[in-house]
């Protein structure tokens, strides 16, 4: 069955209570249906920022994306979590992620290590939320009886937690590269292998988890070689057609992106995409054309 599509923007850059207000009732406006915020050093503090977005709006969803679990105590996360989504009314989720830029952990005088403790980390503060919030004891109590758990996830043991415990499964569509922080996309056929080895990971689930993709970039333009040009200047071994092909970008006239989200769906599955604050408006017109189709 297709899942009708679901859209949400990531608000990176901090803003005073009445622009930040602003621009929340604006992502409302615009139809999204979750706003997120992410968890690094220089933009929001998750927790407060999404209450706030709650007292802005009454529509949409609020979710972290994603929480650097490197950052966080399973029971103070906890404590945190349950608190949020009473304040917000039941429109928490939950996204959790392994962290992956060094110097925020050095900055914050936390351990980063090797991917195998991160992830073993992640596995941890996952099993113990679950724990903590399901047991009718935990103080305070969320309003859901369980918060949506989203698992942003590549790696082959990455995708075997989320094929366990998220209700979400988020793919970045890029994957760390050698150099700290940076980030490298992954191509069609990339991401094809990656949903193929993550399916078959959570081909033992009652309920199959949506699929969300985070988009790097949307250009709603007739000139899409141009509007393209600054990322090969980070990705210099791309062509700008390549570039194009990448799943993570919408770059085009309004026909052409609406028809590469929809084939996206078919092909990958992804239903519940993510934009990047800077793409918010840019991506408007996408998302009042796909609302027309039927669900």
């Amino acid at each position: 069955m297709t899942r009708p599509f679901r859209f949400g923007v990531n608000l990176l850059t901090p803003a005073p209570a009445a622009e930040w207000r602003a621009k929340c009732r604006r992502a409302e406006e615009l139809g999204y249906d979750v706003i997120l915020v992410p968890d690094h050093l220089g933009m929001v503090a998750p927790f407060p920022a999404l209450v706030a977005a709650a007292e802005a709006t009454e529509r949409p969803r609020l979710g972290t994306f994603v929480l650097n679990a490197g950052f966080w105590n399973p029971a103070l996360l906890a404590r945190e979590v349950a608190t949020t989504d009473a304040l917000t009314g039941g429109r928490l989720e939950l996204g959790l992620g392994t962290g992956y830029v060094r110097a925020e952990h050095e900055a914050a005088g936390l351990p980063y290590g090797s991917p195998g403790e991160r992830v073993d980390h992640l596995e941890r503060t996952v099993t113990e939320l679950t724990r903590l919030l399901g047991s009718p004891e935990h103080e305070p109590r969320p309003a859901q009886s369980r918060v949506p758990v989203l698992i942003g996830a590549n790696g082959d043991r990455m995708l075997r937690l989320t094929a366990e415990h998220a209700d979400i499964a988020a793919f970045t569509g890029a994957r760390p590269g050698k150099a700290s922080g940076a980030l490298v996309p992954l191509g069609p056929e990339e991401l094809d292998e990656r949903l193929a080895r993550y399916r078959a990971l959570a081909a033992h689930r009652a309920e199959p988890a949506e699929l969300n993709l985070l988009i790097q970039f949307v250009a709603v333009t007739g000139d899409p070689e141009a509007a393209v040009r600054p990322m090969l200047e980070r990705q210099p071994h791309l062509t700008a057609e390549r570039v194009r092909d990448l799943p993570i970008v919408l770059a085009g006239p309004l026909e052409d992106v609406v028809a590469k989200v929809r084939a996206q769906r078919e092909r990958y599955g992804f239903s519940y995409l993510t934009v990047l604050e800077p793409f918010m408006e840019a991506f408007a017109p996408v998302l009042d054309r796909l609302r027309e189709e039927p669900a």
